[in-house]
């Protein structure tokens, strides 16, 4: 079986949870093909946060789920010992390996910015092609060479305004029109000098929006949220921390990202709002974008890799032991209690003392006690104090529940 059809079958496996003839088994499979292309042009998950939370440096040897890459690549400016990662989506593994191989080959980080930050620039393909392609893996150098119809390569992306593209920068842009049908300019929160100007927008210009027939009806169904990568089995977890209602969770999630934080220093804001970082170059940016770590990222870059695969089937692979740090991104949400057994019973293989798990939660409680087997939970100590920290902080403003655990061993 290739390699390809094989990532296919474990991302079908991910998601399918009812029979393919009822509609929760159409719409999961819906999904399932959906995430075979691009869905995050950016992850929605706060590497700051991530860092903090596992006291990431030097000694860890880290395994990710990687998304969109945005944290792998800042992940590298806390010198890990080393970064494995995967993804079930061909082109997030295809983003993550231009984004290493990028910092690698660029010339110095005004390049580098160009391509990830501004991602918008007329010369962005050519810096691509003299730099970056001969670098290049021939599999990910394939995937970004292959023509969209009519509308040149992949790679030309990256000249138009790659952060608009994907399932997650055309949810954005859907939503920015319902926001336009309403009447709503964005502007003034992105010149917002203040949380009380921030605060003030929201409940003038965006608390009304959730109030509309039209808004309402859009959010309650589950293939609307797609475009955020919330498969059916998740949807219904957030809707639970509404009593059954999605409208509320999305209200407050997005009155979290716009209100709890200054937006000079939110990019999560800019990227929502602004469909992009500031054109100026002068806005807040993931880390592994600001200048000031550019060198680390550069001379860290081949202590990462990244592979087509589950992270259960990866870590099988692994010795025991050798890990230090895991980040599950939202995963588990979508995954049956088997599955979480056997994510688990490797994660506990691989854990050298001292381990730490950090993983999000649509929903609002830990999904793990009552799911996972006591002789393996039992090994590990949930730090709920440190949770609810982090879930504070966490810029992203989407999830539920930041959720850190250490290994007892």
């Amino acid at each position: 079986m290739s390699d390809t059809r094989h990532a296919r079958r474990q991302l079908d496996g991910a998601v399918h949870q009812k029979p393919p003839l009822s509609r929760t088994g159409l719409q999961e499979r819906a999904f399932s093909r959906m995430f075979r292309g691009l869905v995050y042009a950016q992850i929605w998950e706060d590497p700051v946060v991530d860092m903090e939370g596992l006291t990431l440096g030097p000694a860890d040897n880290l395994v990710c789920i990687s998304s969109g890459g945005c944290n792998l690549m800042s992940y590298l400016a806390a010198g890990p010992a080393s970064i494995r990662a995967v993804d079930l989506s061909p082109a997030h593994v295809a983003l993550v390996r231009l984004k290493l191989a990028a910092a690698q080959a660029l010339p110095d980080h005004a390049a580098f910015y160009d391509l990830f930050g501004h991602a918008d620039r007329p010369g962005n393909p050519a810096l691509y092609d003299r730099f970056v392609a001969p670098v290049l893996d021939l599999e990910s150098r394939a995937w970004w060479d292959t023509r969209m119809g009519l509308s040149g390569r992949r790679i030309d992306m990256f000249a138009k305004g790659f952060y608009r593209f994907g399932a997650l920068g055309r949810f954005i842009g859907v939503a920015h029109l319902v926001a336009r049908i309403g009447g709503v300019d964005f502007a003034p929160l992105l010149a917002a000098e203040s949380l009380e100007e921030q605060r003030a927008f929201f409940d003038a210009e965006i608390a009304p929006l959730f109030e509309r027939r039209l808004v309402k009806s859009l959010a309650r169904r589950r293939a609307s949220l797609f475009g955020l990568g919330i498969p059916p089995a998740q949807f219904e977890k957030l809707a639970r921390d509404g009593d059954g209602d999605i409208v509320p969770v999305l209200r407050e999630r997005t009155r979290k990202l716009m209100c709890d934080f200054p937006v000079t220093e939110n990019y999560f804001a800019w990227a929502a709002f602004n469909r992009g970082y500031r054109a100026d170059g002068t806005g807040p940016v993931p880390p592994y974008l600001e200048a000031a770590h550019f060198d680390a990222v550069r001379a860290n870059a081949p202590r990462a890799s990244i592979v087509n695969r589950s992270l259960t089937e990866m870590l099988a692979d692994e010795p025991d032991d050798s890990k230090q740090a895991f980040v599950l991104l939202d995963a588990q949400d979508w995954m049956r209690d088997d599955q979480l057994a056997a994510l688990w019973t490797q994660i506990t293989r691989t854990a050298g003392p001292g381990a730490r798990v950090l993983f999000r939660t649509g929903g609002t409680h830990d999904i793990l006690p009552g799911r996972l087997p006591a002789e393996i939970l039992g090994r590990w100590h949930y730090d709920a104090e440190r949770s609810q920290d982090l879930w504070r902080r966490d810029r992203s403003a989407i999830y539920g529940g930041v959720h850190l655990y250490r290994f007892g061993g």
